[in-house]
């Protein structure tokens, strides 16, 4: 019940985010990432893979919604409907011979799929290369609502992002998501109860690539553009910070490292000057551009005091108050 009331408070509060001096762009970007990191962790977290080639599927599904909305001329929808789809696939093609390897293994593989994915992109026509694909319409829904006004769009993808989470929510606690535990405890103990091992974890691998392939329609649609940054391995490197930083296992954890990841490297500069004109320190100024040491120092710390992140941590420690 606590968990349930904890939801339906950060829900009412994004719902309210627009008209309380919220920008609107800034908190859908948040919740792409947020996304984006609850499917990978889907992978990590509940299922022992760990993945370093995760940013294939959500450039794959930006640059595809992208292509089919400002080229094609499709819907909003069908764009990203189209971008899900093809990260979906990719991750299926992509499963079928990362599952063969374990640990390292596996994670070597996918990094190898993902920078092959990179240099394709690189080079095809439609992707442009280092420019990119920019000034993506967002459209209408339906023919109906005009998705160029920023709160119309936030309010779509708050409805779309509170879904995906519900599905993960299910997946986890069904059948599927125990044995997905199992897996991850145990491997060779499922094998021994009868389990087809691969394939219960190939289906873990498609539904997080099209979990994030969503998280990266969505984005398009939100930022207007699709750059290589999204492909680059940096991309993926981002994801397994969020996670770790906010809890690997945890269905709240990465929502929150990426928040916090995002909001630094978003708001840092702003942070710092107002650290400066309150302190009087003038070096505050320069956190804006010293991003990836804030970060990585954040990193260090969570992996010194908090290694089951800061979510993992709040919760044995309450499952330790509570016995």
């Amino acid at each position: 019940m606590q968990r349930k009331a904890l939801y339906g408070l950060l829900f009412a509060g994004l719902l309210i985010a627009p008209w309380v001096g919220v920008y609107p762009v800034f908190v859908m970007k948040v919740l792409c990432f947020a996304l984006f990191a609850a499917a990978f962790n889907l992978l990590i977290g509940y299922t022992g893979l760990l993945s370093f080639g995760h940013a294939m599927f959500l450039a794959t599904a930006g640059y595809v919604t992208g292509f089919a909305i400002q080229s094609l001329g499709f819907p909003s929808l069908v764009g990203v409907i189209a971008g899900t789809a093809a990260a979906t696939l990719l991750g299926f093609v992509v499963g079928l011979f990362a599952i063969r390897r374990q640990g390292i293994y596996f994670a070597m593989v996918t990094l190898a799929f993902a920078q092959m994915i990179y240099f394709i992109y690189l080079q095809a026509p439609f992707t442009h290369g280092e420019d990119g694909l920019q000034g993506v319409p967002r459209g209408t829904l339906f023919k109906a609502i005009d998705l160029s006004s920023d709160v119309a769009l936030y309010y779509l993808v708050l409805v779309v992002v509170t879904l995906a989470f519900a599905l993960i929510v299910r997946i986890v606690h069904s059948p599927f998501g125990q044995l997905m535990t199992a897996i991850r405890e145990n491997e060779p103990r499922a094998v021994s109860l009868g389990y087809d091992t691969d394939r219960f974890k190939l289906l873990a691998f498609v539904l997080s690539a099209g979990l994030a392939g969503l998280a990266g329609s969505l984005k398009v649609l939100v930022l207007g553009f699709e750059t290589l940054s999204d492909a680059h391995w940096t991309m993926s490197g981002l994801v397994v910070l969020m996670t770790l930083v906010g809890g690997m296992g945890t269905l709240f954890g990465p929502v929150l490292g990426a928040t916090i990841i995002i909001t630094l490297e978003d708001r840092l500069g702003d942070i710092g000057a107002v650290l400066a004109s309150a302190t009087g320190i003038t070096w505050f100024n320069t956190l804006g551009e010293s991003t990836t040491i804030v970060v990585g120092f954040i990193f260090i710390v969570c992996v010194l005091a908090f290694r089951r992140g800061i979510v993992g941590e709040i919760v044995s420690r309450v499952r330790m108050l509570r016995a």
